[in-house]
């Protein structure tokens, strides 16, 4: 079982490294989809393996490799995306808690309303993290801080939280017998 989860971790970094790639440039703060599968980790694999997947995606970063969207290192810690980045690790675990349950027997519309509940809060904590460490690092007033680092996202982020939603119901079973069987 272990090992599942070592491997089902380590897909999980790796999709969150594409979704970064995955980007449309709006400055200061790109558009990317690694936040869709942040969340779809915390879905599928509950608060503990998604918090490690971002945790080694932000070890991977903050040592050079160029894992985030814009590159690798401590700069982009320091940087205006710094508190998205940040952000990740509680939004990691709370989008988690939808997905930290057994749900074998569980009405699907239950655990939907689960992971919706938990990706907004997720959403909203990145936003916390992220727009108030914008504020500070470019000393900018609240209101064009919010229309630079939220409010072009906000759709965006609807959209993502729907899409990870609907995967995680797909692949929900998918990845419950992945843990459950044998490895050969």
């Amino acid at each position: 079982m272990q090992q599942k989860r070592l491997i089902l971790t380590a897909l999980f970094t790796a999709l969150i490294i594409v979704g970064s790639y995955i980007r449309f440039p709006l400055p200061p703060v790109p558009f990317t989809l690694q936040t869709l599968f942040v969340l779809l980790a915390g879905f599928l694999g509950g608060s503990r393996m998604a918090l490690f997947s971002i945790l080694i995606y932000l070890l991977l970063g903050f040592i050079g490799l160029p894992v985030y969207s814009g590159g690798g290192g401590i700069a982009y810690i320091l940087g205006p995306t710094g508190g998205f980045l940040i952000g990740l690790i509680p939004a990691s675990f709370v989008s988690g808690l939808g997905g930290n349950y057994p749900h074998k027997s569980e009405h699907p519309s239950r655990y939907i309303l689960r992971c919706t509940l938990s990706g907004v809060a997720a959403t909203l904590l990145i936003y916390l993290f992220g727009v108030s460490w914008l504020k500070v690092s470019r000393s900018l007033p609240w209101k064009a801080t919010l229309q630079a680092g939220m409010l072009p996202f906000v759709v965006g982020d609807a959209v993502k939280l729907a899409v990870a939603i609907h995967l995680a119901r797909s692949f929900h079973p998918r990845v419950e017998r992945f843990l459950d069987a044998t490895l050969a």
